[in-house]
């Protein structure tokens, strides 16, 4: 399982979210979608194949614009 999180913005109300959810929840792959109005942030966790540019599509075709928030990088991870 991975964690994917993507920018979500043009929500306004709870219908939105549940729209955007919807949308996350139908793509191939996607186990479980939290989204968070107040944030503008969908949190999806997906099976290792699922296709990150599939959730951002999803999500504009519900009409909302969306892009996959950057991971941030733990500094007590080493490097390789």
């Amino acid at each position: 399982m991975k964690k994917v999180e993507l920018n979500v913005s043009g929500m306004s109300c709870g219908h939105c979210v549940e729209t955007v959810r919807s949308a996350l929840t139908a793509v191939e792959g996607v186990a479980d979608v939290d989204v968070s109005l107040t944030d503008g942030l969908a949190s999806v966790r997906a099976h290792d194949g699922a296709d990150e540019e599939g959730l951002v599509q999803a999500v504009e075709q519900a009409g909302y614009a969306s892009s996959i928030r950057p991971r941030e990088i733990d500094p007590r991870t080493p490097r390789r």
